[in-house]
């Protein structure tokens, strides 16, 4: 049996419109893409499993943008600063020294 999620997703006219241009782009980076289908799709009441079945994705990456729209809204589904050595090559190709 699916495992229902505590983290129901409402949207407002605001964020339902902001998400579904998103969705819609070719140009949009794949992941943006993918994070506001999450959304739409949770809004419209399908569970977790659902969602990763139906966008080919694995459940733990839906909970975690449910659960990160659900506390910090449109905001939460920016990438976050990753930890750890910054990169040693500039995006020109070369070393930074």
């Amino acid at each position: 049996m699916p495992r229902k999620s505590p983290f129901t997703i409402d949207l407002t006219d605001h964020e339902k419109l902001v998400l579904e241009t998103e969705a819609r782009k070719y140009t949009s980076p794949y992941r943006d893409v993918i994070r506001s289908k999450i959304i739409l799709l949770a809004a419209r009441g399908l569970n977790n499993d659902e969602i990763a079945s139906r966008l080919d994705t694995p459940r733990q990456i839906v909970s975690k943008w449910r659960r990160r729209f659900y506390q910090e809204r449109l905001p939460g589904l920016q990438d976050q600063p990753r930890g750890g050595r910054p990169g040693s090559f500039s995006p020109s190709g070369k070393s930074r020294s």
